[in-house]
């Protein structure tokens, strides 16, 4: 087979955009824009794509890394300027090359493997992908001749009448044959209402030499749907949003509610879960089978178990193991690890801590920059005091201790296995096993002080 490799168009500002980031950069369910075509292009080819640079050159470098290799176009003259920028490239290699622009999210690798297929296997010199839709404004026009062939493709501001009422639209990707396409590209002219070098004439510059061209027809026009604006950037998310949905639910994903659920791309979610409305989940998270995840939750970056419950809480870069259940309206903020059978409650912030298999946190606590051991019961209101001001300290509670009510545990301090704190105490020395704490003072009445009180006023 052929050898296949792929070049990006990435260096315009995308002005419509109003933006400060450029427009291959935003991003949709997780990933960037360019990224869900350099996803793509990863499952039909193994060569690295090419990713020609310009507007903010170093901040698209700078997300894409070495999973690329770069070109660099100062001025945007045009799409053939922007090949050409990317002909030392090109030159070092045979075969043949997929080109396209890196706002077209919605295109899938099956749809690149065919046309290229189409392109390779045929001995074509160039194929375009087109399509058909009602409102073709804006786009280039595919002109066909009296057998229905690929004759040219005219932009739509230098299109007539008669083509501007042509229906089958330019996509913008391609498929050439290298060779072909760096001898035809110096016979293109700027000679046109923008003043630009256009790609699409180099299709009537292939066909004047005698080679074969062809236009390649998808069924599905919203692949080739362009991102130009926040408007257009939202409907490319609904469509991606459906496909995110679907996928899931055909691996066995219960999913109450599509519309109001909102999965990023890179989310993996094992089979009999449910997941009700409300729901952000987002990042590299993975949530294993059989659990539940109430409304209104967000989880990001993170590691949930098998069988755990959520309900309407927040969890950030943590992990959650089997068969524990957090919430309502918890917080488990970055490196927070929940172990098996834990109890997370009402109102709870975990930071930075571990809690040990079978503990409890039931509600209204803070655990920060503390170890809590197995089968621990943190009562409602304890507070792990880990800031003195200029630094955290850490907190350490062994196995089996007891935290009663409204107890203070100043770090740094250790409350070794078995330990009970009685409730309101303020611990600030480390409690010895199996050990009764007791850090407050004696209870004193003094009787009529109120009314003595109020008379003196």
């Amino acid at each position: 087979m052929s050898r296949l490799t792929a070049l990006v168009l990435a260096a315009g500002e995308g002005k419509r955009m109003r933006s400060g980031i450029p427009k291959v950069l935003h991003e949709i369910w997780g990933k960037t824009m360019v990224q869900y075509i350099l996803d793509a292009l990863k499952d039909i080819t193994d060569e690295k794509p090419v990713v020609v640079v310009g507007h903010k050159a170093e901040m698209v470098k700078e997300r894409l890394g070495q999973q690329v290799v770069y070109a660099y176009q100062q001025r945007q003259l045009g799409t053939a300027h922007a090949v050409k920028c990317a002909r030392e490239h090109l030159s070092r290699t045979d075969g043949y090359v997929i080109i396209l622009a890196g706002d077209i999210p919605l295109i899938t690798a099956d749809t690149l493997r065919q046309m290229a297929g189409e392109c390779m296997d045929n001995g074509y010199s160039a194929v375009v992908l087109t399509a058909e839709i009602d409102d073709p404004g804006g786009y280039g026009r595919i002109v066909r001749d009296d057998d229905g062939q690929l004759r040219e493709i005219i932009e739509d501001k230098d299109a007539d009448q008669r083509q501007k009422a042509i229906k089958e639209i330019n996509s913008g990707i391609y498929c050439f044959n290298i060779r072909d396409l760096l001898d035809g590209l110096d016979k293109i002219s700027s000679n046109n209402v923008q003043g630009e070098y256009y790609l699409t004439d180099i299709i009537k510059i292939l066909r004047e030499k005698g080679l074969k061209v062809k236009a390649y027809k998808t069924g599905d026009a919203t692949e080739i749907m362009g991102v130009n604006d926040r408007v257009q950037l939202a409907r490319a998310a609904e469509v991606l949003r459906e496909r995110i949905m679907v996928g899931l639910m055909l691996q066995g994903v219960t999913i109450i509610d599509p519309c109001n659920t909102y999965i990023d791309s890179t989310v993996a979610i094992g089979r009999d879960t449910i997941v009700y409305p409300g729901n952000t989940i987002q990042g590299q998270t993975t949530i294993g089978q059989g659990c539940i995840i109430y409304p209104n939750s967000r989880i990001a970056d993170s590691h949930i178990g098998n069988n755990v419950k959520i309900q309407a809480s927040v969890i950030l870069e943590s992990k959650v193991e089997d068969d524990t259940t957090v919430g309502p309206f918890a917080y488990l903020r970055p490196n927070s690890r929940i172990g098996q059978g834990v109890r997370i409650g009402d109102f709870v912030e975990v930071k930075n801590s571990s809690i040990g298999n079978g503990s409890k946190v039931s509600h209204l606590s803070y655990i920060g920059d503390a170890e809590i051991g197995s089968g621990v019961n943190v009562g409602c209101g304890v507070v792990v005091v880990n800031y003195d001001g200029k630094a955290k300290h850490k907190t350490t509670v062994r196995d089996k201790a007891f935290i009663g009510c409204n107890v203070n545990l100043i770090a740094p301090v250790e409350i070794k296995e078995g330990a009970y704190i009685a409730a309101g105490s303020t611990i600030t020395h480390d409690v010895p096993e199996y050990s009764l704490a007791i850090a407050r003072s004696r209870q004193s009445i003094k009787p009529e002080w109120v009314k003595k009180k109020m008379k003196n006023k």
